[in-house]
C-alpha cells in the first residue's frame, strides 16, 4: 500500500534526482555542454511516473552547493540513499523507477557533450552505489 509523501520527503527525492544530474554535469564542467546536458536530463526526468513524478514536479527546487564536487557529493549522495529508503517505505513500486530515472538522466548528461569523461563515469558509479539497497 502506497502512502502519501510529505513535502520534506518529496524535496529529498528531488534533491537526489536533480543533484545526481548536477553531480555528473559538474564532474566535467564546460559552458558549451550545459545546454545539451540540461535538455538531456530534463527529458529523462520527464519520463518519471507515480510518486517519483509527483516529487520531481511539485514543490520548490532543491538547494545544491556550487563550490566543489565534494560539497555536491556530501548533499546529493545522502539524499539519493534517503530517497530510496523513503520510497521503499512509502511507495515500494516506485523504487526501481526512481533508480532508473536517476541513472538514465545521469547517463544522458554524461553523453550529451563529447561522450562520457572518466570523471563523469566515476560520478555515475557513486550515484549507482548510493541508489543500491542498504545492507
Amino acid at each position: 500500500m502506497e502512502q502519501r509523501l510529505t513535502d520534506e520527503e518529496r524535496l529529498t527525492i528531488k534533491t537526489g534526482a536533480f543533484g545526481a544530474v548536477f553531480l555528473v554535469s559538474n564532474a566535467d564542467p564546460g559552458v558549451l555542454g550545459v545546454i545539451r546536458e540540461s535538455i538531456a536530463a530534463s527529458g529523462a526526468l520527464a519520463d518519471a511516473s507515480g510518486a517519483v513524478k509527483e516529487a520531481l514536479t511539485t514543490g520548490p527546487l532543491p538547494w545544491l552547493p556550487r563550490d566543489s564536487q565534494l560539497e555536491i557529493e556530501s548533499v546529493v549522495l545522502p539524499a539519493l540513499r534517503q530517497a530510496v529508503l523513503i520510497l521503499r517505505d512509502k511507495s515500494p513500486s516506485d523504487v526501481e523507477a526512481y533508480r532508473s530515472v536517476v541513472l538514465t538522466a545521469a547517463d544522458r548528461v554524461a553523453r550529451a557533450h563529447d561522450g562520457i569523461a572518466a570523471s563523469e563515469a566515476a560520478a555515475i558509479d557513486q550515484i549507482r552505489v548510493a541508489l543500491s539497497e542498504p545492507t
